[in-house]
């Protein structure tokens, strides 16, 4: 499930010099109801704290706040208010998470060039994210830990480090590069199967999943799973008790409830 639109740069600002940041998607909405979906005023893209606020056309919302037009985008404090903001809507409420960086004019703009062109798709997308929210759980080998396993487990990655033991280094060059290949193979191997692991344990709450490619040659996995967000509590007992089972091997942190980027990717369109 992805809605993909235009990305956009600043041309102009709005009467009063400022321009407008686009956090996200959401179902308008009003009084009590419509507050407590908002996020808490915090820090916001451009620096300072502001109360998100939404710009309303018909029955969607973008979250928005203000923007200096001159502001360069991308200081770590702002990807991590875009995060922040997106999330706390997501705890809460369907949200179609912007990618970092959505910026137009004005509130005008918001109405009649973001949402408008875009309303029947946006509306799709959040009828099928309704009451839902994703899950990130990733793992991580300890070095060590992962280590002993492999040479335990394989006869080759013992045998080479046995050569290799109480040697010059370039006397042992081939034999080191050997046991480099076996460790990542087998670390490959247990990634695999530690996925699938991971992946068997989310699936009775899952409704669609995506498997991350690993980054970093530790990683153990990284699903993320598109879940309703009352089965939190589930969620987080299921991947408590896996950390259990992997302590003292894989670290294991569960993010969620988070915004759906591994399922919806939303970019604003031309303003």
């Amino acid at each position: 499930m992805m809605t993909e639109q235009t990305s956009t740069a600043v041309e102009s600002s709005g009467p009063e010099g400022t321009a407008i940041y686009v956090y996200g998607i959401v179902l308008a909405s009003d009084g009590n109801e419509g507050a407590e979906s908002l996020p808490e005023a915090g820090p916001v893209v451009g620096g300072g704290e502001q109360a998100v606020r939404q710009v309303r056309r018909g029955k969607l919302a973008a979250l928005v706040s203000e923007l200096s037009p001159d502001h360069p985008l991308g200081k770590p404090e702002d990807l991590m208010a875009h995060a922040r903001i997106v999330d706390q809507v997501a705890a809460k409420a369907s949200v179609l998470p912007f990618k970092f960086g959505a910026v137009v004019t004005d509130e005008q703009a918001v109405k009649d060039e973001l949402i408008g062109p875009n309303e029947d798709q946006f509306l799709s997308a959040l009828k099928a994210l309704d009451g839902q929210a994703e899950f990130l759980v990733k793992g991580r080998y300890i070095e060590e830990a992962v280590l002993r396993e492999v040479l335990a487990e394989n006869p080759d990655a013992g045998k080479l480090r046995d050569q290799i033991a109480g040697q010059l280094e370039d006397v042992t060059r081939d034999a080191r590069i050997a046991l480099g290949e076996v460790v990542n193979q087998a670390i490959e191997a247990k990634r695999q199967a530690d996925t699938q692991l991971v992946a068997q344990m989310l699936e009775p709450f899952a409704s669609v999943t995506n498997v991350r490619e690993a980054t970093n040659e530790l990683d153990a996995a990284a699903i993320a799973v598109l879940a309703p967000r009352s089965q939190q509590k589930d969620i987080e007992q299921a991947v408590g008790e896996l950390a259990k089972n992997w302590d003292g091997r894989v670290d294991i942190t569960l993010f969620g409830p988070i915004a759906a980027y591994d399922f919806v990717v939303t970019q604003a369109s031309e303003a």
